[in-house]
Formats: structure tokens, C-alpha cells, sequence
């Protein structure tokens, strides 16, 4: 079955490519560009614009290569408290590892990196350590003096002036970070100090993808972009700088609306005029609306978005990781866009497979949990826990056989290799949890494959399962977490815990 496309990626990459050539031109051929979003992997994209390639924006600076020096900044505090990239379960630290990889896969070189708001932080100085033992360039950027309002202190050698400049040689710098708060805006006004003191005209724009500026206020899409920021607390607003200076509607999110005077008047300081800029919208590059093919498609999926950002936060609140507000907040912006958690279709037999999973009594230490997938044809598969393996393993087991073609009660997975699995988790490594999570049942089902043709059936079904809709009746553990990110599968759960444990070993 054809899925069906809201988003058409060569018209936005067009738009885009010309917009920011355009911009560079503007201000004596060097223009530092200000990438907020993610750049690579953007699935939050993705799913609310269905057709968007998660990877469009490497496939413009692919085009531009030739234009372009990459710096990429990471904030300190977020080094040394761990912040979690939660798309990839790993650290911004090792994030920013990967992209440098990633860059170099797509055939380009980081410039350097900047650790900004640096204070000596023993994590911080680590990870410059670890990368400058690899030849990475890595600067370090201190707390901008008199930041934000002393402009005369921030714009000055005791402010931006402090912090050493990173020679380029390219019209246009790309500043980007694994995260808000990255930094990216005070290193690129940094930068623009130290070119207006050397006697270049450069100049500032920001490529930001949310929210976008030319749909309405109240399209799904921009209220996506709050939920997707709910812990940030942004709010789509309408920019009233932009609405004043040119009597047109646009759309921007509160901190940036918030912060414009502010940043006009540290431009005009650094560049000794009246800025170029009217509005924060105008200071945008951004062109993703310019990309929308069809807009009942976009709405739909960015509805479906808004409830996955409901359920991940109110997981997020269950393990402790955001207060009671930020989820109250999360509920209510689902519930202003009129969603309801059963409208993801996936919800309801997730829940009645947990339930059956009770009628039966197959669960796990007395917990029934239930899944479910909606697959690319419509199909709804579940599964659900018991003894043998997880909620997790049995719906990918379930979906892939269906998919293959294959009777639902054919064993795929040899007891003896299943058996010499458990004996390794509660014998020699101590564990207590028995039962296979998806990771594992994965691994046994591709050693299975290799003398059973049945199994290989289902392990070339696999990647038939990126991009469908999956919800689970608890949090999963490490191992289904995983296993379900690298399959490529949209999840949801219930804010409930698979085991009574406190901790799982």
C-alpha cells in the first residue's frame, strides 16, 4: 500500500537553496547561519509532514558544500549534567560525537567546536580533552558579560570580544547544536563582532523548520511545535514586530518574539546601524511551508503527533524527569487541538491485549502488559507479555509473521536456544528478569534464521516495520526501548511500570 504524501522534499529544496544564497548575497558573501531543530535525523519533521526526508537539510548543505564551514556548538551544563537526546537514548555529549560522524559520512568536514558557557566543568574539560586527542578543533566559549541587558558590556572585548574568534573560510557558517540552548545564537553574534572589528560586513540568519511562519496560528503542524517543546514552555504566537512592520500576518514562538529588541539592538551595536531586520521572522530562512503538498495529510499527521508528545511526557512525569505543570500543559494543549488518546488507532487493542494477557494469566510477576501495531496496509496486530518473553517481542514476532504470511502459532524461536538464553541471564549473569525483551528475541530469531527458512522470512519483514504506529501498555525496558528505536517504529506507551521492581537488573 502507497503511503500517502503531504510533503514534497525537491520544491522545499529549492525554496530552501535559494532562500539562504540569496541571504548570503545580502551581507558581503558571509552570512552566519544559525540551525535550530535537528539537522540530521529530524523524525519530529518527519512525522508531522509526511514525506519530509528526515535527512533533507545534510542533502542542502550536500549542495552547498562548497559554501559552507560547519561549527557546531554544545553547551557545558548539558555536558555535565548528561542531557539525554531522547530520540537516540544517548548524551549530547556522545550526540555530538556522532554528528561530526555523520557529517563526515554526508562528505563534510566540522570546522571545530565550541563548549560554550564554560567554566572549567570537570565533564566539560573531559570531553575537550577527548576530542582534541582525536584532532577535533575545540574552543571554549565563557558566559557572555553583561548578558542580556548591559549591551554595552555584551558588545564589547570584555563581552563577545573575550572569547577567541574561529577562522573560517567559506561565505556561509552553519552554527548548529545538539539541542536548544546549544548556544548557537551567542556564538554566531561572537563571531559577528569579531567580523565588523576586522572591517567585514557579515551578517545573521536562522533556519529554524518549527514553527512555520507562514501557516496559521492554529495550524496542527505549529501546535505540534509546542507540544513537541512543551518543557521549554514555547508558545506559537503571532509576530506582532512583523504584523507592525509590514502589515503582514506571521507566525514565530514566544522567545524569539520575546527576545528581538533585545537582539536588534545588539546588532545595531555590533554593525553601527539601523538593523536589516524588521522582525524576528524576517531574521528566518525558513521554507518548510513552501514544501506542503497537501495540507488534510499534514493536519492529520501532526494530530496523530500531538497525542505521541502527550504520552511521551506523561511517561516522562512517571519516571521523574518533568513536573506535574509541564504534563498538566501537555494534556491541555492535546486537548485545545481536540485530540484524545484513543484517536491513535493503536491505543484501544494495545489495552484490550494487556487485558486478555489477565483473562489468561500469561503476564509477568503479576503485570499484563499489551501492544499493538498498526501496520503500513491498516492491519492492526497485538501482542502481549507472559513468562517467556515481553509485550514488545511478542507483538514484533506477531506483526512479522503476519507479514511473512505465516501461521500466528508457529514456533520460530528453538527452545534450546531460548532456554541456554535464560540459563545465561539467571546463572551467570544474575539477572531476574527472565522473560526475552526485544533485543533478545531479535538476536535468537536471526540464529534461528540461519536453519530455519521460516525465520528468515520474518527477519526480511523486519524492515517493513519503519514508520508504523506502535503502542505499548507500560514503559519498556532498555532492551524493547532500543530494540523498537533501531526498528524505526513510532512508539507511544502508558505511563505504567513493567515490573514492581524499583530497580531492574
Amino acid at each position: 500500500m502507497t503511503e500517502r504524501i503531504g510533503f514534497d522534499n525537491e520544491k522545499y529544496l529549492q525554496a530552501q537553496t535559494a532562500s539562504i544564497l540569496e541571504r548570503v548575497h545580502k551581507f558581503n558573501n558571509k552570512l552566519y547561519l544559525e540551525f535550530g531543530g535537528k539537522l540530521l535525523y529530524d523524525y519530529h519533521a518527519a512525522r508531522v509532514l509526511p514525506g519530509f526526508d528526515p535527512n533533507i537539510k545534510m542533502r542542502l548543505l550536500q549542495k552547498i558544500s562548497d559554501k559552507i564551514d560547519v561549527i557546531l556548538c554544545i553547551y557545558a551544563g548539558d555536558i555535565e549534567r548528561k542531557k539525554v537526546r531522547a530520540d537516540f537514548g544517548i548524551t549530547y555529549d556522545s550526540d555530538a560525537m556522532k554528528t561530526i560522524d555523520d557529517f563526515k559520512e554526508w562528505g563534510i568536514d566540522v570546522t571545530a567546536v565550541v563548549i560554550t558557557r564554560y567554566a572549567d566543568q570537570p565533564s566539560a574539560k573531559a570531553f575537550k580533552d577527548k576530542l582534541e586527542r582525536r584532532g577535533v578543533a575545540v574552543y571554549t566559549h565563557k558566559i557572555t558579560e553583561g548578558y542580556p541587558t548591559d549591551v554595552e558590556t555584551i558588545v564589547s572585548d570584555e563581552g563577545y570580544g573575550q572569547n577567541e574568534p574561529i577562522e573560517t573560510k567559506h561565505p556561509i557558517v552553519v552554527v548548529t547544536g545538539p539541542g536548544p540552548g546549544s548556544g548557537k545564537l551567542a556564538t554566531c553574534l561572537c563571531h559577528l563582532y569579531h567580523e565588523y572589528k576586522n572591517g567585514s560586513k557579515a551578517g545573521y540568519a536562522k533556519f529554524e523548520t518549527f514553527p512555520i511562519w507562514n501557516l496559521p496560528l492554529k495550524h496542527k503542524v505549529n501546535i505540534a511545535y509546542e507540544a513537541a517543546t512543551v518543557d521549554l514552555k514555547d508558545v506559537n504566537c503571532l509576530d506582532y514586530h512583523h504584523l507592525d512592520a509590514y502589515n503582514e500576518k506571521a507566525i514565530n514562538y514566544n522567545r524569539d518574539i520575546e527576545a528581538f529588541p533585545l537582539l536588534k539592538r545588539i546588532i545595531e551595536k555590533i554593525t553601527g546601524k539601523e538593523s536589516f531586520y524588521k522582525s524576528p521572522t524576517d531574521m528566518g530562512v525558513n521554507c518548510a511551508g513552501f514544501g506542503i503538498v497537501d495540507d488534510v495529510i499534514v493536519e492529520a499527521a501532526a494530530h496523530q503527533e500531538i497525542i505521541r508528545r502527550y504520552f511521551r511526557c506523561a511517561c516522562e512525569y512517571a519516571m521523574g524527569l518533568v513536573d506535574r505543570e509541564i504534563l498538566e500543559r501537555s494534556e491541555l494543549i492535546m486537548k485545545n487541538a481536540g485530540a484524545e488518546v484513543e484517536d491513535r488507532l493503536v491505543v484501544l487493542p494495545a489495552r484490550e491485549a494487556a487485558k486478555q494477557a489477565e483473562r489468561n494469566g500469561k503476564g509477568n510477576e503479576g503485570i499484563f502488559c499489551g501492544a499493538a501495531v498498526k501496520l503500513k496496509d491498516g492491519t492492526i496486530i497485538t501482542g502481549e507479555n507472559s513468562p517467556f518473553m515481553h509485550a514488545a517481542s511478542s507483538l514484533v514476532i506477531n506483526a512479522t509473521k503476519h507479514l511473512a504470511g505465516l501461521p500466528k502459532k508457529m514456533h520460530l524461536l528453538p527452545r534450546n536456544i531460548t532456554d541456554s538464553v535464560r540459563f545465561l541471564k539467571k546463572e551467570i549473569l544474575n539477572g531476574k528478569m527472565l522473560s526475552l525483551d526485544l533485543e533478545e528475541t531479535l538476536i535468537t530469531l536471526s540464529i534461528s534464521a540461519i536453519s530455519n527458512p521460516a525465520a528468515q522470512m520474518v527477519v526480511e519483514q523486519l524492515k517493513n516495520l519503519r514508520g508504523c504506529e506502535v503502542h505499548i501498555t507500560h514503559i519498556p525496558t532498555t532492551g524493547d526501548e532500543a530494540g523498537l528505536r533501531k526498528l524505526g517504529v513510532n512508539l507511544t506507551c502508558d505511563p505504567d511500570f513493567s515490573s514492581k521492581s524499583l530497580f531492574i537488573s
